[in-house]
């Protein structure tokens, strides 16, 4: 049979298919199979197992979810990952489906260290399947079949052999097994102390010869209608190894000498079956002895074969044993596992509360900080507010003493200076000269008016900058005074025009 992988190659060969090639690497590229849902993560029960080197937490346990829609369009989903997923360098929002495209860019996670790319960097990208496979990181239940295959028990089998006896009165059956040993290696016999140099011809064909045997110190025998036993190698832990291997030399003990018995019988047959054609009959003394002999050997053979009978059932039930202890070693590794995996996940939860706990300790001093800073502003601004009251405060002062008319006690309303320097609303000096041509503070004789824009000027900012009752006070002024000038005006026509009458 030939290599797995390369049966899959040539099944797909010519076909085109889509995958995730891994930047700047030949190897770890992730497919995506049509019609199949593909999922990343650093989890159990993923599809591909993602464990990064550099930062543990940096791939979440299921990040992201990579699926056709139903134009058999790929489309990536980030299932709400902590360090997120980037499409062409833009990074995607949870649970939010986005289409990809040949050439496009993914990145699962961030950059660490100060380097400009992220671990787990890669292209979409479609190519044939035979550029495409001897680059494919492998799935998370293959790695699971993988590393279960490290641990699975190598199974040796005994089986036992029906031998038949060679021609003669007792016309046994033997089980017969391969024993490791040296090739060419002679069999002794017992009763002459030779080599047995017994022909091919008279040996029964079912009788096994020796075979050498490499690593395996288990017995392989050829297939016949008898049991079969199993020996299992575990390579940690035997529950009674020594044991175990006291049984197996005694098996080879036996084995070795129930083939030089049977090498025996068959000698002493042979030698009977001779004699008997050359001998007469009166000389059947010799020939009677032979056949006690071999009825001695007989016996001793079928003594040696429920010896060994014994043996191979005592064989059997340490096997057994070995079998129990080892199927406990194996459930008490798979709890070690599982203790391991809960001790990681709870490292992992504890790291992840601990960093959380950072977190919520930054995020506290930052809302320390902006507490204080809230406060400080505060302060400014109730600082800058009594300033501000307090310039009001002056303005109005100095607008009261200063900038307003002696005659209204109002401010100037079209300012008017003397030629005394002294400044009066326009309307009010006017009206006050109807009645005497002098000042109202120092009684000089007013010679001169002059409108001051300056003062007015002055006095329109400052209003702006009081409340809206005094701004509404002097609009209310202003308007009055013009009606008033208006109104004087017209008694000052009416009254030139009854002089001029009178005059005429």
């Amino acid at each position: 049979m030939g290599d797995p992988g390369s049966l899959v190659t040539e099944g797909r060969a010519g076909e085109r298919s889509w995958c995730l090639r891994r930047i700047g690497m030949n190897a770890e590229w992730l497919l995506l199979e049509d019609g199949n849902e593909v999922t990343v993560g650093r989890g159990f029960g993923v599809t591909y197992q993602l464990v990064s080197k550099i930062c543990p937490l940096m791939i979440s346990r299921n990040h992201c979810i990579l699926k056709q829609n139903a134009e058999g369009q790929w489309t990536i989903t980030d299932n709400k990952s902590l360090n997120g997923v980037w499409l062409n360098r833009k990074r995607l929002e949870p649970l939010k489906v986005y289409s990809i495209h040949k050439g496009d860019h993914i990145q699962l996670g961030v950059p660490l260290d100060n380097k400009e790319n992220a671990e787990y960097e890669y292209e979409v990208t479609e190519e044939d399947w035979e550029r495409i496979y001897p680059c494919l990181f492998p799935k998370s239940d293959q790695m699971m079949e993988k590393n279960k295959g490290l641990r699975t028990k190598r199974k040796f089998s005994l089986d036992e052999l029906e031998g038949s006896g060679a021609e003669g009165p007792s016309n046994l059956k033997s089980k017969i097994t391969k024993l490791s040993c040296e090739p060419g290696q002679p069999v002794k016999s017992h009763g002459k102390g030779k080599v047995a140099s017994q022909p091919s011809e008279y040996l029964d064909p079912k009788l096994t010869s020796f075979e050498p045997s490499g690593k395996t110190t288990g017995t392989h025998v050829n297939p016949g209608p008898a049991k079969v036993i199993e020996l299992h190698h575990h390579k940690k832990k035997a529950s009674n190894p020594s044991a175990s291997q006291s049984n197996l030399e005694l098996f080879k003990v036996t084995m070795s000498r129930i083939l030089m018995l049977r090498t025996q019988m068959q000698e002493k047959q042979v030698a009977v079956l001779n004699v008997k054609k050359q001998t007469k009959k009166g000389s059947s003394k010799k020939i009677v002895k032979m056949e006690q002999e071999l009825q001695d050997l007989q016996s001793q053979l079928c003594a040696e074969q429920a010896q060994q009978q014994a043996r191979v059932e005592q064989l059997e039930k340490t096997i057994q044993e070995e079998q129990q202890h080892l199927q406990g070693l194996e459930k008490e590794e798979g709890e070690e596992d599982l203790k391991q995996q809960l001790a990681q996940a709870l490292q992992e939860y504890r790291s992840l509360m601990e960093e959380l706990n950072r977190s919520k300790k930054n995020f506290e001093a930052i809302i320390q900080a902006k507490d204080k800073e809230l406060e400080q502003t505060k302060e400014e601004k109730e600082k800058v507010q009594a300033q501000k009251e307090e310039v009001l405060s002056h303005m109005n002062d100095v607008l009261e003493n200063e900038l307003q008319c002696i005659i209204c006690s109002e401010y100037f309303v079209e300012a008017v200076t003397l030629n005394c320097a002294h400044s009066f609303c326009s309307y009010c000096i006017n009206e006050w000269m109807k009645r005497k041509v002098e000042c109202p503070i120092c009684r000089k004789d007013i010679k001169s008016k002059t409108r001051s824009l300056v003062l007015d000027n002055c006095i329109s900012k400052m209003v702006d900058n009081l409340n809206s009752e005094a701004k509404e006070r002097r609009i209310v002024l202003i308007r009055e005074r013009k009606a008033l000038q208006q109104i004087s005006a017209s008694l000052n026509q009416a009254r030139n025009l009854m002089l001029t009458c009178k005059q005429l």
